[in-house]
């Protein structure tokens, strides 16, 4: 599934590449043409400014007018051969900014040298005096369209592909939810038979004399199979929230770690003297976010230390720090710590800290986070639940 993915964000990416390239490969021919075709078209208009200054034919002036007024696109500006400006032979530029702009020719006039060579148009007036008149012209609307249509298309594929990417990512999350829900469905179902039939067991052997104690201890893991079978069946559907005392739903499942953390490990609730702070949660699966959370801190700590629970009450939420001081975690884990399958450990499948953080974000609309961490002196997760 992963692979496939991979693969179809590679072809994705390759197709965007190739069409983006090509584009700009054949815009960068298309510029090149439309450059040639304009210096041509204001060759022309330039002869036919100087058929306009010299030549006295009615014939021949009218064609120089006709063909000089056919440039409706391409901006030309005239100067002299010390290129002063000459504002009256100024086409297609805006004409309000001359009048009330003294810089715009001046600046445009800049633009136009960067752009092209001016064309030069020498004048006889007479026997000893030749003008030379300096003719820079720039881009036409056309020009300027097709050198930033590349830049135009890149933005359109590049907002393509991230759609796309999205949406797949989307999907394959979509598929993994799915995965992930059906598999706790039928990890719970494949549970529930032999928890049946150990409950008719334990009736059993409750009607045999001697078994006290020992039906007793049955029954305590009885019960804490069905809780985990009811823990993997809410999976994937979405649970009803109550509203609870957080401080009982916690201390509740510190008592439960405590005897079987040993006594060398210290558990302390610091809810600053507040008896009851209410908080809408689902509670087997908010004491499933507690209980793995309290056991990544005792393999965190090798069986000695302290774990502080600080519970605070706001406005707006409910915050909850499970902070040890075991081993810490490496810079290079912070951002894996969630993902699926992540563990330092030797055993485990490296799943509760996911299940942890889909059951705060999904199910209960909150978040979870590594608030701080400092290797050798530990590390301190923070969960915030929204209020209303």
């Amino acid at each position: 599934m992963i692979q496939q993915w991979l693969n179809g964000k590679t072809l994705l990416f390759i197709i965007a590449v190739s069409i983006v390239t090509g584009t700009i490969f054949y815009s960068r021919y298309l510029s090149e043409k439309i450059a040639n075709d304009e210096k041509k078209k204001v060759e022309i208009w330039v002869e036919a400014q100087k058929t306009i200054l010299t030549e006295t034919t009615n014939a021949s002036f009218n064609l120089a007018a006709k063909i000089s007024s056919e440039n409706k696109d391409i901006p030309i500006i005239e100067t002299d051969e010390n290129d002063r400006i000459n504002p009256t032979n100024c086409v297609n530029l805006d004409s309000a900014r001359i009048i009330n702009d003294s810089n715009y020719l001046k600046d445009k006039l800049s633009e136009f040298k960067k752009q092209h060579e001016p064309i030069p148009l020498p004048i006889r007036i007479d026997d000893k005096t030749i003008v030379l008149n300096k003719y820079y012209y720039g881009e036409s609307l056309l020009q300027q369209e097709v050198r930033y249509y590349p830049i135009v298309q890149l933005i359109i594929v590049g907002l393509f592909i991230i759609i796309t990417v999205i949406a797949q990512r989307t999907a394959y999350v979509s598929t993994q939810n799915q995965l992930w829900a059906g598999m706790a469905k039928e990890t719970a179902h494949q549970l529930g038979t032999p928890v049946s039939s150990l409950k008719g067991w334990v009736e059993v052997l409750r009607d045999i004399p001697g078994n006290e104690q020992i039906v007793t201890e049955i029954e305590k893991d009885i019960n804490r199979l069905e809780l985990i079978t009811d823990r993997f069946g809410k999976i994937g559907s979405q649970p009803s929230l109550e509203e609870k005392n957080i401080i009982e739903q916690i201390t509740y499942m510190v008592d439960y770690i405590k005897k079987r953390a040993g006594a060398k490990v210290d558990f302390i609730i610091d809810a600053q003297n507040e008896k009851d702070i209410p908080a809408m949660i689902s509670p087997p699966l908010f004491d499933w976010v507690i209980e793995n959370l309290l056991k990544n801190a005792l393999d965190a700590m090798e069986g000695h230390g302290s774990i502080t629970i600080k519970i605070r009450d706001t406005a707006s939420q409910v915050l909850i720090e499970v902070e040890d001081t075991g081993k810490g975690i490496s810079k290079a884990n912070m951002q894996k710590v969630f993902n699926p399958g992540f563990t330092t450990k030797k055993r485990g499948w490296g799943l509760g800290l996911t299940l942890t953080k889909r059951i705060i974000e999904q199910y209960h609309k909150g978040s979870i986070y590594i608030k701080s961490t400092e290797l050798g002196k530990g590390t301190t997760f923070r969960i915030e639940l929204n209020k209303g």
